[in-house]
Parts: structure tokens; sequence; C-alpha cells
């Protein structure tokens, strides 16, 4: 950020003249080619995600999450049902377009309109979700929603520093690294440092355009296999 100067000779930031709160998510799908998020809902979901989490081996993913891996579809339920009642975070399942099934769960939280910023985060994606095109189409469906349609300005992701597949994640998704908050938050009774991550309103456009050109049909074989990985696309055109 370029810096102005007040009366003071003091460094100040940019100013923001027609700037407006940005708007709270709303309650309802949100519809992409390869999947669909629907606010989450247990009586639609929970079946689906018990067993699709139950494909996992072990309890690896959760590892990082705040919460252990429910043990049976009645502790899923009840995780799935108290986690639908919040508004922030604000939860929405991944739902399969060609199965029509729930693979995986993502929330937006640390919702703040008045300054314009918003996080995703919670990020719980089965066997069935990860590494497909839906994974990427449903980070790209949250943050096209945030900027273009709610009118945010900066777009979080944050995650313990040694979650290391997050911190790849982020970065592949064209998140800029931006430092780590020591002991920032305990958990499951240990110490966490955060790793934080953004994308700005100034940088979406890039993101955007490179995730797009990603997840469109001609950029994958007949088995679904990706042409070309997405950094690529964010390098400039030859």
């Amino acid at each position: 950020m370029s810096a102005r100067h007040n009366e003071y000779g003091q460094s100040i930031g940019r100013l923001v003249p027609r700037w407006t709160p940005g708007s709270q998510p709303p309650r309802r799908p949100v519809v992409g080619r390869y999947c669909v998020l629907e606010p989450l809902d247990a009586a639609r979901h929970a079946d689906d995600l018990y067993a699709a989490y139950g494909l996992a081996s072990d309890a690896r993913d959760w590892t990082y999450l705040f919460f252990e891996r429910p043990a049976d579809l009645a502790s899923t339920r009840a995780y799935i049902e108290r986690a639908a009642q919040s508004a922030d975070p604000m939860h929405f399942a991944v739902i399969d377009l060609q199965s029509g099934r729930a693979v995986g769960t993502l929330a937006l939280m640390r919702i703040d309109p008045a300054h314009g910023t918003i996080e995703v985060g919670v990020v719980v994606f089965s066997p069935l979700l990860k590494q497909t095109p839906m994974s990427t189409e449903a980070q790209y469906l949250l943050m096209k929603l945030a900027f273009d349609e709610l009118g945010y300005r900066r777009y979080e992701w944050k995650c313990d520093n040694f979650n290391e597949p997050s911190k790849r994640a982020a970065a592949r998704l064209g998140f800029q690294f931006e430092g780590v908050f020591r002991q920032a938050v305990i958990y499951k009774g240990r110490s966490r440092d955060t790793a934080w991550f953004s994308i700005t309103d100034g940088e979406w456009p890039t993101v955007r355009a490179a995730l797009e050109r990603w997840l469109a049909p001609e950029n994958f074989d007949a088995q679904g296999g990706q042409r070309m990985a997405l950094d690529r696309f964010r390098l400039p055109r030859t």
C-alpha cells in the first residue's frame, strides 16, 4: 500500500471515499458447474456426510480442526445440527452435482461487513471431494460470493502453522502468506501458532481469472485429469 501523509508528516493509508459496508452472506444455495453449496442441514446432509467421511482410513483430516471426527451417525448428526444453527461460522455442504450427495463442508466465518473482511474455514473435505475439480470450485464459489456479490475487500484463510496441506492449499488457490501469530490459540489442550493468508479485492480479478480458466471443462481430459496446473494460469500469458 502506498503511503500518503497528513499535516504532521505522518504516513497514512489511502482514502476509501466510496466504501460502503459489505452484506451479510445469504443462506441460499450457490451453484457451480461441478458442485453446489447448500446451507448445512442435518436432515438433508448428515447421512451423506457420515458415509463420505467414513471412507477415510483414519482421522488425520481432523487433527487441525477444533473438534474430533464424530464416532458414529448419531454424533455426526448432532454435530451437523449444531453447526447448521450457527450464523458465524455459516456452514455449507458441498453437493456433488453428479451424485447429488454431500461430500464435504466449509464455512464463511469472522464475518465483518463494516470493514469488508471475511474468512473461509472449518474445511472438512471427504475423500470423495479431495483433489477434484469440485474442491477447487467450492472455494472459488465462496470467494466469488464474497467479492463480487457481497462487496468484501479482504478474504482470509488461517490454519495451524504445522498444517502443511492447508498452507499448500492456500498458496495454490492464490492466497498471499502474511505471517504467523505465535501462541494465538489453545485447542485440544495444545498451543497453536496460526498462519495467516489473504486475498484482497485488488488481487481478486487475477485470482478469479486463473480459477475460472482452470475450472473450464477444456482443462480436463476424458478421465478428469487436469491438463494444466492452477498456478500456471497465474503466470503472464505468452
